[in-house]
This record gives structure tokens, sequence and C-alpha cells, in this order.
């Protein structure tokens, strides 16, 4: 029987210049928030150049379009990290720091235990969901699939 874990991507587009005093913090606070999410129930994996962040990684070709991904146990762990504690307040106040899209901007998707989505696999996520609403090979929070599903 194959394991599965829950991936996760979220990308933003900058307002302002990644070292501006706009973003100071932000990115003051992404070391903290990190480190709680490197220690929550249910973490696995995230995506970090060798910094320890993913700020240096960009999405479609797009300079100010920032990404975040991620690896959990299931669900319930995401959820359970995203709103509470400092994700939360920090999530609050997103709107300070990127640009309001129209698109999805966040897509899960379930990958066997182990494995370690890219950057480009979850360009094709984002835009699947995009395309085709929420269906198991890419969905949402709100609406999503249990894994193996096809």
């Amino acid at each position: 029987m194959t394991s599965y874990e829950l991936a996760q991507v979220n990308i933003a587009r900058l307002r302002f210049p990644l070292d501006s005093a706009e973003l100071k913090d932000f990115v003051d606070a992404l070391d903290p928030v990190n480190a709680v999410a490197d220690a929550a129930p249910g973490f696995v994996w995230r995506l970090q150049t060798e910094g320890g962040d993913a700020t240096d990684l960009r999405v479609f070709g797009d300079e100010w379009m920032m990404i975040n991904m991620s690896v959990w146990r299931d669900t319930d762990a995401l959820t359970a990290f995203i709103y509470q504690g400092r994700h939360r307040e920090l999530l609050g106040r997103r709107h300070e720091w990127f640009e309001r899209m129209r698109e999805a901007m966040a897509a899960l998707w379930w990958v066997e235990a182990g494995h370690r989505p890219t950057v480009e696999e979850a360009e094709k996520r984002l835009l699947h969901l995009r395309e085709h609403g929420p269906t198991p090979f890419a969905f949402t929070l709100t609406r999503s699939f249990p894994p193996g599903v096809s």
C-alpha cells in the first residue's frame, strides 16, 4: 500500500522590493515563522535554498512572484499551522505586502511519501487548478480529495 503526504504551494506577487522598508516586518518574520513550521506536528518538508528560505526563488518567470512550498502529513496538520499563532497574524497582513490576485495562488496535491515537489511541478498544479477548478490533481483546503484518487 502506498503512503501519501500533502504538498502545498502558494505564491504571491510582491508589492515592493524584498529589501524595502515596506516589507521589513514580513522579512523579519520569515525565520521565526519557518522555525514554527519546521517544529509543527505533521510538518514534513519545505522548499528552501541554502539561505534557509525560498525568497530567492521565483515562479512563472516573474521576478516579483515569490513561492512557498511545503509537504505535510495531511490537511489537518497544514490547516492547524496556517490558522494559528504567528502565521495567522502574518496571513492577516498579506495585503500590505503582496498584490491582490484574482486567480488561484495556492494549490494542494497528494504526493507519495518521500517525494519532494519541484517548482515546475507546483506551476503545473497551479495552472491546472486555475483552468479546471479543484480536482484530485490540484485542489484547495475548501475542496479537497482523498489521497490515491486519480
